[in-house]
C-alpha cells in the first residue's frame, strides 16, 4: 500500500488542479524553482556547520574539549564516554550518528554507554543544522533567544536519555 501514496497524492493534486482549472504543471514547476532558491539560500550554512564539524574532528579539538568537560558531565550524571556525542549531535546529525556509531562498536548496543548513546541520539536534535535551516528560509537573521533555549532543551534530552537508560535498564 505504501507504493501508491506518492502516486496518490500526484493523482489528487492534478484532479484538483482540473477541477479548478488550473496548470498543475506549472504550479509543480513553480514549487520546484522556489525550492531550488530555497536550496541556494541553506547550502553556505550547511557547508559551514560541516566544515567546522570535519576541522574540530581532525584537529583533535573535539577530544580535548571532551575530556576538559568530563567532571561536569560526571556531576550530572551523563557517562563521560558520551561527551565527543554530546558536543557533535547539536551541530551535526551525522557526525553523531558516526559518534554514535563508534561508541557502540567499543562498548557494545546491549551496554549501559550504548544504551544511553541510543536514547540520547533519538531524544535530540541538531540543534544548529535545524536553526539554520528554518530560520533561513524565513529570511531571520536573529535567532535572539532560540539558540539558549534550544541548547538547554538538548542538554535536557541528554540528561533525561542518561536517567531513562539508568532507571529502566
Amino acid at each position: 500500500m505504501s507504493d501508491y501514496v506518492v502516486p496518490a497524492i500526484l493523482l489528487g493534486a492534478s484532479l484538483l488542479a482540473l477541477y479548478r482549472k488550473e496548470n498543475s504543471y506549472d504550479i509543480l514547476l513553480g514549487g520546484a524553482a522556489e525550492g531550488m532558491r530555497l536550496l541556494v539560500s541553506i547550502v553556505p550554512a550547511l557547508v559551514l556547520l560541516l566544515t567546522a564539524v570535519t576541522m574540530l574532528n581532525a584537529s583533535g579539538a573535539m577530544e580535548v574539549i571532551s575530556s576538559v568537560i568530563a567532571p561536569a558531565f560526571r556531576f550530572f550524571g551523563i557517562p563521560p564516554e558520551t561527551a565527543l556525542l554530546v558536543l557533535v549531535r547539536p551541530i551535526s546529525g551525522s557526525a553523531a550518528l558516526a559518534v554514535g556509531a563508534d561508541l557502540m562498536a567499543q562498548y557494545g548496543v546491549d551496554s549501559q554507554i550504548g544504551r544511553t548513546v541510543a536514547v540520547m541520539l533519538g531524544s535530540t536534535e541538531t540543534t544548529f543544522y535545524t536553526i539554520s535551516v528554518y530560520f533561513g528560509a524565513a529570511g531571520i537573521h536573529k535567532t535572539r533567544y532560540t539558540v539558549p533555549a534550544a541548547l538547554l532543551a538538548d542538554f535536557t534530552g541528554f540528561f533525561m536519555a542518561c536517567l531513562t537508560v539508568r532507571l529502566f535498564f
